[in-house]
């Protein structure tokens, strides 16, 4: 008996040198995008020359109220307070053009579909990814080279607003479950809450055709997390972008702000949860930007729309060195974001490019 014991004390020692854990044998990842969401609302808050244009606000006052500060700083917090006072603290901002942190797509289409390949794959592909037509995606995601993996099998998933998501991840190859657009949860163990939503998601009409509120596309990841306990998880949140296209500033300022409150969720319940609880890294970016000037051009995005292809980066959890918000000469490119995710899973591109250019925003 006392050999027996010698042993496997000296078996979880070595594992314990080793970094082998019984419990969390691997790293999380929480992947988040917010469609069309411009780095001058996020970095500056509340654009002055929109919320007091009546032509896309409906109610000025009111709006001012809510978002209105004297200076970009505090009009920011007041519109991503999570991301201002908690995720300022513990992890990095980039994409304040302001302070020279440039972040930008390598895409020339400045467009939803060809912004979710560069994300996803790590590459931009013009030539075959350059419309938001309903195709399967012939390149291979970082969610299908997980779904691959040993370690990962099993353990992807991805929500989404938009219906065009299933053909983004190519889900019928992938073999990546894909809640989007009005999908509702499947499965033969729903619980109660997911018996719910899909109850609850027909009976409340989208302004859209083709995708639904981001409150049910939150709610399906978020149940799907605590039931299924996935170790890489991609949430595409849409409303800012179709708010926009609306030309509803006052909505697209109010979905921003529903979003901060989301993505703090996900993180309160990823820290109380133990199978994520200090393993997690989230990744947070949009797919495009939008227009600036002339005023009007708020609305777009694409090619043709002046400086569209200006984006951002949020990173903070487990692997992540927190600096705040960058402030020094830097240029970072979406194509960044797969290869990174990658590592942050221990994983290797699906071409075993080593020499993948990383986001420089790991822990030293």
């Amino acid at each position: 008996m006392m050999k027996k014991n010698i042993l496997l004390l000296g078996i979880l020692l070595f594992m314990m040198a080793s970094g082998i854990s019984q419990t969390n044998e691997s790293d999380k990842v929480v992947l988040i995008t917010l469609d069309g969401l411009r780095w001058q609302e996020l970095f500056s808050g509340a654009d002055p020359k929109l919320m007091a244009n009546s032509e896309y606000v409906h109610d000025t006052l009111k709006l001012k109220k809510r978002f209105w500060r004297d200076s970009p700083e505090e009009r920011r917090k007041a519109l991503m307070p999570f991301f201002w006072s908690e995720v300022t603290r513990i992890g990095r901002l980039h994409g304040n053009r302001e302070l020279g942190s440039k972040v930008d797509l390598t895409n020339s289409m400045w467009f939803s579909y060809p912004g979710y390949n560069e994300i996803l794959t790590g590459t931009a592909d013009d030539k075959r990814i350059n419309s938001n037509d309903k195709i399967n995606n012939p390149n291979t995601t970082i969610l299908e080279i997980a779904n691959k993996d040993s370690n990962y099998a099993g353990k992807v998933a991805a929500f989404a607003s938009w219906d065009v998501f299933p053909y983004i991840v190519n889900e019928s190859r992938s073999g990546v479950p894909v809640n989007a657009g009005f999908e509702t949860a499947q499965g033969p163990k729903l619980t109660e809450r997911e018996k719910f939503l899909n109850v609850l998601q027909p009976q409340i009409p989208s302004p859209w055709g083709s995708v639904r509120l981001d409150a049910f596309t939150h709610h399906y990841a978020m149940e799907y997390m605590k039931k299924s306990h996935p170790k890489f998880v991609y949430i595409a949140y849409g409303e800012t972008d179709d708010f926009a296209h609306d030309g509803n500033y006052e909505a697209y300022l109010n979905s921003a702000n529903n979003t901060d409150k989301f993505i703090e969720k996900l993180w309160n319940f990823v820290q109380a949860d133990p199978f994520y609880k200090d393993r997690t890294t989230f990744i947070i970016t949009t797919d495009h930007g939008r227009g600036t000037e002339p005023l009007e051009t708020w609305r777009h995005h694409g090619a043709k729309i002046k400086d569209a292809g200006e984006v951002w980066i949020i990173a903070f959890g487990k692997q992540i060195q927190p600096v705040g918000e960058s402030q020094k000469e830097e240029q970072l490119y979406s194509d960044q974001i797969a290869p990174t995710v990658l590592k942050l899973l221990g994983l290797s591109p699906e071409n075993s490019d080593k020499s993948a250019k990383l986001l420089p925003i790991f822990r030293s």
